[in-house]
């Protein structure tokens, strides 16, 4: 995102800042995208292919990483092609569009998997929506879209002591299946693993290996899921935490009682033990005890209802490159860096170019309002077009 100001309103129509995409993409691709990819392959082969693993990748990185670094593109390729890792439905723009239009979110699903088609010849069957929300209204819609599964969080008021451990169904549309994440373990590594006033630390991957072992017979699966800017960037190399990911897969196989599955795989061989019931919404910060990043002050929640307040206009125009623009307005990311000081926005940071919550609002503020005067002023020029005088004497003629 450039840094649109004021002046520019109604003047500039361009929104993106090639230079800062390009060195942010750069940072991820050499500090964490191609490190990590180098660091599962190994696995898979060390392993003879019973290391599985699945990602998921919004179509927007697809594109910054196809216009900037192709190579990191050739590299989750070559992990696809070792048929060990599986692609995930998202949302295109890794949107929260859920929240907001259905219609949207049906849309931005259909595009997604339709890109991912194209790249590695693969249609995803399993959804992970933005931030892993989900309710029991979800599984009806992704059904439509020919989905099979849904990753959500294993919150823990909902189970009311349940575990996570199992494939769940849900009250609505039994055809879905539920995975849902261990927060446990999962922030484990994600959060924890660093951190030197953690009683667990240092955690090796022999350690981590034996807390999977721990859960037993009565386990059906153990879901960890994590962002991949975790390894390298969260967590720099210097912590180790490459070394942690290419020995824990043959760590955890020594135990021949466990094995790894693709989620559309346990799906499939795993029955539900039983009803996860989410009549409200819920996300994977449920079990953080703090409220969704998204939507912690004013600034947030009037920014994302305006956007999706244009969303008639948009579509109606059928101009592809406004629909394209105002779909890469929706991106989950700038609401997370519009967090205050006071919250776990720090987390966020590394992906923007803003001082504060503050400078990425008005700049956002200001780019919405200059989407809507031009899409307005293209509204009204279609319409002069369409009738104009001749056009209305053509209709006189026909009188």
């Amino acid at each position: 995102m450039r840094q649109f100001q004021a002046k520019d309103i109604d003047v500039v129509h361009f929104y993106e800042n090639p230079e800062a995409d390009k060195a942010i993409i750069n940072k991820l691709a050499d500090q964490c995208y191609l490190p990590a990819n180098e660091n599962i392959i190994s696995a898979i082969l060390a392993c003879d292919g019973k290391f599985k693993v699945s990602y998921s990748i919004s179509g927007t990185l697809m594109e910054l990483l196809l216009r900037f670094r192709p190579d990191v593109v050739d590299s989750f390729k070559e992990i696809i092609a070792t048929g060990c890792a599986e692609i995930l439905a998202e949302t295109y723009y890794h949107s929260l569009s859920y929240l907001y239009s259905k219609k949207e979110f049906a849309r931005q699903i259909e595009k997604h998997s339709l890109l991912i088609r194209d790249i590695f010849g693969v249609m995803p069957r399993i959804l992970r929506n933005t931030e892993l929300i989900y309710d029991n209204k979800l599984p009806e819609y992704i059904s439509l879209l020919g989905l099979k599964g849904v990753l959500c969080e294993g919150v823990s008021e909902i189970l009311k002591g349940r575990s996570p451990n199992h494939i769940y169904s849900n009250p609505v549309n039994e055809s879905i299946k539920l995975l849902l994440r261990n927060h446990s373990l999962s922030d484990d590594i994600a959060f924890r693993f660093d951190d030197p006033e953690w009683n667990e630390y240092p955690l090796t991957a022999e350690k981590y290996a034996s807390w999977i072992a721990a859960h037993g017979a009565e386990t059906d699966v153990i879901n960890l899921l994590m962002d991949y800017e975790t390894f390298g960037i969260q967590k720099k190399k210097d912590t180790g935490i490459f070394d942690f990911i290419r020995e824990l897969p043959g760590e955890i196989l020594k135990n021949s009682n466990i094995n790894f599955g693709l989620p559309s795989e346990v799906i499939m061989t795993k029955k539900p033990v039983d009803v996860f019931d989410v009549p409200r919404t819920i996300s994977w910060q449920n079990n953080s005890g703090i409220p969704d990043p998204w939507s912690t002050n004013m600034m947030q929640n009037n920014t994302l209802k305006k956007i999706y307040s244009l969303e008639k206009m948009v579509l109606k125009s059928k101009n592809e490159e406004a629909i394209d623009t105002w779909g890469k307005l929706q991106a989950s990311d700038y609401f997370h860096c519009m967090m205050e000081e006071d919250s776990k926005a720090q987390a966020y940071r590394y992906i923007t170019q803003f001082h504060s919550p503050k400078e990425l609002y008005d700049y956002l503020t200001n780019m919405v309002v200059d989407f809507e005067i031009n899409l307005i002023r293209k509204t009204i020029a279609r319409c002069e077009k369409k009738f104009s005088p001749g056009y209305w004497n053509l209709l006189s003629n026909k009188n």
